[in-house]
């Protein structure tokens, strides 16, 4: 039958953005949403609610306090395997993981936000 599948092709089309927004895959450009903001589209942090996982969000928070930049916090598993990240909490800037199994200082934050 033809109704089979037609779900799983629709969702192949769409990308979610960093942000929460659902994109087709011809929407999705460099920019995350069009809200680059110093060469950074979004900053995510992974974690699974454990207070390594809640420090690391608070010390990102305070690097990039001041740039306008949104910092959000994922605990959805099944999110946190799609970036790949095997070890708590992780840290994601545009997209691509960068810190994994530490808690970051705000300082050490920070001179990975001036990279990008």
């Amino acid at each position: 039958m033809a109704l089979f599948g037609k779900k799983k092709e629709e969702a192949k089309g769409e990308k979610s953005c960093c942000c929460g927004n659902l994109q087709s895959a011809s929407e999705v450009t460099s920019t995350c949403c069009g809200e680059k903001v110093d060469g950074i589209c979004c900053i995510i942090v992974l974690g699974s609610g454990c207070k390594a996982c809640h420090q690391l969000y608070d010390n990102t928070l305070k690097a990039v306090e001041g740039l306008e930049i949104e910092v959000e916090y994922i605990t959805d598993l099944q999110k946190i395997m799609e970036y790949g990240a095997i070890s708590m909490p992780a840290l994601v800037i545009n997209e691509k993981v960068v810190s994994v199994g530490r808690v970051l200082k705000p300082a050490e934050i920070s001179e990975i936000v001036e990279k990008y």
